[in-house]
């Protein structure tokens, strides 16, 4: 039989503490010994425990003793502090061997934290705590039932103990979510966080509310509760804890662009390489045809192309795709939490800092939401002055509290104030371009807001010699071009895309009625295939709208008219139908502009007068450019749905059957209407696969390519199209307002200690200055070219020539050295 080795016993246990390191090499000793065999250790480990017991007892009692007297038992606590230590940790390293014999060991740990956490020693505590970590790891107790004592044990003042509760709840929590979500246990410590967050007592709550914030960062608590949870964390009485829950909601978009941008950049680049597609005919005249400089030119705009659709691409995903994410988002009451937050930014008295990132907030969650708070930009009025601090992160704000929503009656005299205060003759080139460049970011969210007078001053400082300046005025003609035309002069209208372009009324909305992209499987785009000899193929040429087959057409004039003609007719209106094919289509725009704008707009678009010889010259030059000069941009939804008013193509077969009355330009633009109204119905009730979703991806890919090369010069087109893409609502809704963009071409006065720097920069690829002389005695190797021309022979009357020119040179120089003197000498 197998001997047990000897009881384990209080009195030897007293021994081996007495006697130095014998305790700490036993009971490890031991301890593994019951591990590998539970069932003969028992009564060793009964033995144990009553010691843990009967040392528990001691040390209360000690602990009683010192603090009644001042001058306790020091070396008899600090033996029995030592050894209560290890005994806890041995017990609650066999703990799950012996399950019925340890039920209490839990409670006894737990309460001796409880009830003497401050006055135990640290090293004792410390142990006691490893002890009770051990206990929920081997899920001998839950972790609800310890959670509110790790939270009290993080505020006792002990470094150690703070972060070792702290590492453990983290851990745990990721730990029991890892595989699966246990929601009934995550509310209950959910519920346990958000009653000390919400708590008066200040280092409770800053512990708790530090927990959310990095679980939610972590992604392990990721839902509206805790989002809402930390963003009620404003509210706050203490202002340390309402300064972290406003750092914490401001920093975390920063924090997930800068992770987007670094983690992302190669993946994104290799996702999307197949989305930039571009011909080959492209890619063979930049490396096969033209010279090596124009070669290595249009190499550098392919790459120039693909970086930019990269860009572009890249944008659109962190924008308005689904990974973009800010707690503000899950918001349940977010008109509630920006007035509330508003009225203690009135009301308090922190510092300058404080409340910038407090107006942030607010400005960010009304941006986000399309808040309508109207007593917020007459406070923001009163600190938009140049001399302001940080002025352009308050302009920013005030640019981000701005959206469709709000009546243009109450951002109007912040706007004012804004134009008044920046742009005008007696401000700086600073001040005047980041007035500017405020004034267009409102107008991109408020078109309203802007006037004919008011525009017209503000882009004569397109002629500013500062390029800040002139650069911002740029910028607003090229909104305005899109936007509102007709706000602009003639001159600065250029050739718009839709002159009759007009901003919506307020609370006016666009509903969409269709796919965007789905008239993109509908065209033919086999001409636009990699091998297409033609730019122009590439370019508009398949992207025409056809009319009705004429049975169509003649059973819809039906409704309209009441004579139809007869055969005979019929062939006699072929002939006028083929003269007239193009005139109409020129015709057409001609009206429809006319008729749905102003005079001058006319003026714009280069409308002549409306007689037939007009009307012929005009055909000449338009059908000359018509392949090349449509160009359509489906890509943009504002734009599609404005496409009604562009000119249609129509075949000459569409006219056969047709008198001249019932050919009028009313009664075609009835049909067509009429005609694309039943296609929209057609395609509203289709159903999309994924293999369409991909094809218009594909489609939309390939045109934004050709529209880039366009832009670029690599190919001929329209460049009106791709000038400038409005961004739509959303998209402004989601994207932050840089201040740094507001100061883009700014230049600012460098200090000398920013001029050394700069200027050790240019020399770090340079070496050290050598003189030139020096250079040429260093240097090794053959003689140089110069060198060898002075060596070589030279012809027997080249020598005599040039032996001749130097007699000739001497004399001369001799004649003119020996009179220095030519006046007459006065001793003669």
């Amino acid at each position: 039989m197998r001997q047990h080795a000897p009881a384990y016993t209080p009195e030897a246990a007293s021994a081996s503490a007495t006697g130095g390191a014998g305790e700490r090499q036993s009971l490890p000793l031991l301890q593994g010994k019951m591990k590998r065999d539970p069932e003969g250790y028992e009564t060793e480990l009964r033995q144990l425990h009553r010691h843990f017991e009967s040392s528990v007892f001691l040390f209360r009692q000690q602990a009683a003793l010192s603090s009644a007297s001042s001058s306790g038992g020091g070396a008899g606590g600090g033996e029995t502090a030592k050894e209560l230590g290890d005994l806890a940790l041995f017990l609650a390293h066999v703990a799950p061997f012996y399950p019925n014999d340890l039920a209490d060991l839990p409670d006894q740990i737990g309460g001796l934290l409880d009830t003497n956490a401050r006055a135990l020693p640290s090293g004792l505590r410390v142990h006691l705590v490893q002890a009770l970590i051990l206990l929920v790891n081997r899920k001998i107790v839950d972790l609800e039932d310890t959670m509110e004592l790790f939270m009290e044990l993080q505020v006792i003042g002990d470094r150690a103990v703070k972060k070792l509760a702290f590492s453990h709840i983290v851990h745990s929590i990721r730990r029991m979510n890892q595989k699966h979500k246990d929601e009934a246990k995550n509310r209950k410590l959910q519920n346990i966080l958000f009653t000390l967050v919400q708590g008066e007592e200040e280092s409770r709550a800053k512990r708790a509310f530090t927990i959310l914030c990095d679980l939610h960062r972590r992604r392990v608590w990721f839902d509206d509760r805790t989002a809402n949870a930390i963003c009620n964390a404003c509210f706050h009485p203490s202002s340390r804890i309402m300064t972290a829950a406003i750092s914490f909601l401001l920093g975390y978009e920063n924090a997930e662009q800068e992770d987007d941008s670094d983690a992302s950049s190669s993946e994104d680049e290799a996702s999307q390489n197949p989305n930039i597609i571009l011909s080959k005919e492209d890619v063979y005249k930049a490396n096969h045809k033209g010279t090596a400089a124009s070669k290595k030119k249009k190499k550098a705009k392919l790459d120039r192309v693909v970086r930019s659709l990269k860009r572009q691409q890249r944008k659109s995903t962190e924008e308005t795709g689904s990974n973009y994410y800010s707690p503000l988002t899950y918001l349940k009451d977010p008109q509630g939490f920006a007035e509330k937050l508003f009225s203690r930014l009135q009301k308090c008295n922190e510092r300058f800092e404080v409340r910038m990132t407090m107006l942030k907030v607010i400005t960010r969650t009304i941006g986000m939401h399309h808040l309508v708070l109207l007593n917020f930009y007459p406070y923001l009025q009163r600190y938009v002055q140049p001399h302001q601090r940080d002025v352009t992160t308050l302009l920013a704000a005030a640019v981000q509290a701005c959206h469709e929503m709000v009546p243009p009656d109450a951002v109007e005299p912040l706007f004012k104030q804004i134009v008044n205060q920046f742009v005008h003759d007696r401000s700086r080139p600073e001040a005047i371009a980041v007035g500017l460049n405020v004034v267009r970011e409102i107008c991109i969210r408020i078109p309203l807001m802007m006037n004919e007078d008011l525009l017209q001053d503000l882009v004569l400082y397109k002629k500013s010699h500062e390029k800040a300046v002139s650069i911002a005025a740029r910028s607003l003609i090229t909104l305005f071009r899109e936007i509102c035309p007709s706000l602009l002069v003639k001159k600065d209208r250029g050739r718009p895309i839709n002159p009759t372009a007009r901003p919506k009324a307020f609370g006016e909305t666009t509903i969409a009625s269709d796919v965007p992209g789905a008239e993109l499987l509908d065209e033919d785009i086999s001409s636009e295939g990699e091998g297409s000899d033609d730019d122009s193929d590439a370019f508009g040429s398949d992207d025409e709208e056809v009319l009705p087959s004429t049975n169509d057409t003649q059973q819809s004039l039906k409704v309209s008219s009441n004579n139809l003609n007869t055969d005979e007719d019929h062939k006699g209106e072929e002939e006028v139908s083929g003269e007239q094919d193009d005139t109409e289509e020129v015709d057409e725009d001609d009206s429809d502009d006319n008729m749905d704008d102003i005079e001058d707009d006319s003026d714009m678009d280069g409308d002549t007068d409306v007689s037939d010889e007009d009307d012929d010259e005009e055909l000449n030059d338009d059908s000359e450019n018509e392949g090349s000069d449509q160009v359509e941009d489906s890509d943009e939804e504002d734009k599609s749905k404005n496409s009604s008013s562009k000119v249609q193509k129509r075949k000459l077969s569409d006219y056969i059957g047709l008198d001249a009355a019932d050919a009028s330009l009313r009664t075609l633009k009835r049909l067509a209407g009429a005609k694309k109204a039943e296609t929209s119905t057609e395609e509203a009730g289709r159903i999309f696969s994924d293999e369409d979703f991909k094809l218009i991806r594909e489609r939309k890919a390939k045109k934004e390519a050709r529209l880039a090369l366009v832009q670029h010069g690599l190919t001929k087109g329209d460049t009106r199209s791709v000038t400038f893409k409005l961004p739509s609502s959303d998209q402004l809704s989601m994207k932050r307002v840089d201040p740094s963009h507001l100061e883009a071409h700014v230049k600012r006065k460098m200090s000398k200690e920013e001029r050394l720097e700069l200027v050790k920069a240019g020399r770090e690829d340079r070496g050290k200055y050598q003189a030139r002389a020096a250079i040429k005695q260093k240097k090794t190797g053959g003689s140089s070219n110069k060198q060898k021309q002075h060596q070589k022979k030279m012809p027997l009357a080249a020598k005599r020539a040039k032996a001749a020119r130097s007699r000739q040179e001497k004399k001369l120089k001799f004649k003119h050295s020996a009179k220095q003197f030519r006046g007459r000498k006065a001793w003669k």
